[in-house]
């Protein structure tokens, strides 16, 4: 089947990015983004492409020059549905927090909400492609709801996860490690796997499209998010190990990355991985482990989530202890909000959990974070049940110098590259003194910084 109209569901961090790239490569395809929250397609569409409301490098150009052309962001679910040949459901998983698996599973209501609704409006064949995380097996119930409409169209679902990091994600799809598509072993299954297949390959070489079966397919996202998130929770773990015996975490990590059969990506300790993905993928596996019996394999990845709560809790307890056990009334200027650089996702961002931590204290937090606003900042709070009180204490500033001023200590939570070039001597005149930096990540001169008066502490060295 050739494409000619392309319908995605969801216009989040992976349906909008996704979709302005395959509207950029395939100008043929008409492409239409549907979300039923009419404010985030009002930002989509908004005529200053600056103010989308994802942030990644490279995207807004992209919008720029594909939207009103063939890239369409629409409230229209019915409409875009019924006129595509292929569906992109790209909706919203997050880990259930009521009922059977609460904590660990996928929560599917969107993915069935959105089935239902393909059901329903259908009057001819469609191939139906997954793009959320989902947990294994998913494509079988919504294939189930799907061949149970009654009305003779015939479905195909593809299983096809995407593998963005948040930052990157514009080049990650310009330029993909592989993608994964799986799919039916039927002859009518291989066609819409083929329909995909020809898609991709307006700018990705064959070499790097994959097929497998849906479960393969499914499989292998979560695993590889779980094996990413290990090499963190290994690395952090060995930080502790490094900041006892007066090893240098970071000449560990080089040493050890070199090793061509371990390699140095995802071996710099930090405070502690974050984002919408790792958490719930590694939670979404522990829960698969654990209906099938598998209670050792469901225990070693959980203990990756644990190693990771450690670590965000082990750097607040440092900031306390080394402000002589007590930051009550004190300020401490944060840098960084957003889980990583490049993005403004704060989804289960280690600075959340630290100023939790720290306010509890009775420390007051001032927060600069080049692209966080300051409402995500208290809906974060809000996510992690802080009290009203306690959100008082923490204030958002537009300039970074401004939220540094007479701090106590900087906490460096999020690894932007301008945090580097600051006027740090101006930083350090206008500090209480002593004036503590806590490096998170591991991004600043940490010899320079003590030259000039600060007392610089970073994890595991």
């Amino acid at each position: 089947m050739s494409i000619t109209k392309i319908c995605c569901i969801g216009a989040g961090y992976v349906g909008g990015p996704t979709m302005a790239v395959i509207a950029q490569k395939c100008p043929d395809i008409q492409v239409t983004v549907v979300d039923l929250n009419e404010e985030r397609i009002a930002q989509w569409n908004n005529p200053d492409v600056e103010k989308i409301p994802i942030y990644e490098p490279g995207l807004s150009e992209i919008v720029a020059n594909t939207r009103g052309k063939n890239l369409f962001f629409s409230t229209e679910v019915d409409k875009a549905i019924d006129e595509a040949q292929m569906i992109f459901i790209s909706v919203n998983t997050p880990t259930k927090t009521y009922g059977s698996g609460k904590g660990m599973a996928a929560d599917l209501k969107y993915i069935e909400l959105c089935a239902r609704q393909i059901a329903r409006v259908a009057k001819n064949d469609k191939i139906v492609v997954e793009k959320s995380t989902l947990p294994v097996r998913t494509a079988e119930a919504i294939k189930s709801i799907l061949d149970h409409t009654g009305n003779g169209v015939q479905f195909q679902i593809l299983s096809n996860p995407e593998f963005l990091a948040e930052g990157t994600a514009v080049q990650d799809l310009l330029n993909p490690d592989r993608v994964l598509i799986g799919g039916d072993t039927t002859p009518e299954g291989e066609a819409a796997i083929q329909s995909l297949v020809n898609i991709y390959s307006n700018w990705v070489s064959k070499d790097k499209i994959l097929t497998t079966n849906v479960w393969s397919s499914e499989l292998s996202k979560l695993t590889a998010n779980a094996f990413l998130a290990q090499r963190v929770s290994s690395i952090n773990a060995i930080s502790e190990l490094c900041e006892k015996t007066g090893a240098d975490v970071n000449e560990v990590a080089r040493a050890i990355g070199m090793d061509s059969r371990i390699g140095p990506k995802f071996l710099k300790s930090s405070v502690g991985f974050g984002g919408s993905c790792f958490q719930k993928d590694i939670l979404n596996l522990v829960y698969i482990a654990k209906t099938f019996g598998l209670r050792e394999v469901a225990d070693y990845w959980e203990q990756v989530i644990l190693m990771n709560d450690h670590q965000k809790r082990r750097f607040a307890n440092k900031i306390v202890q080394t402000l002589y056990n007590t930051v009550a009334d004190k300020k401490i200027c944060f840098l960084g909000w957003a889980f990583k650089k490049d993005t403004n996702d704060t989804r289960e961002s280690a600075a959340i959990y630290v100023a939790r931590d720290l306010v509890s204290e009775q420390a007051n937090i001032a927060v600069f974070d080049p692209k966080v606003e300051e409402y995500q900042i208290q809906s974060d709070l809000d996510y992690l049940n802080v009290s009203e009180r306690s959100k008082k204490r923490v204030t958002s500033y537009e300039n970074p110098y401004d939220a540094c001023h007479s701090a106590h200590a900087i906490a460096v939570l999020t690894e932007w590259d301008e945090f580097r070039d600051y006027d740090w001597q101006l930083i350090y005149k206008n500090m209480q003194k002593p004036a503590f930096i806590f490096d998170g990540r591991n991004l600043l001169d940490g010899k320079k910084l003590t030259e000039i008066g600060f007392v610089y502490k970073s994890i595991g060295s």
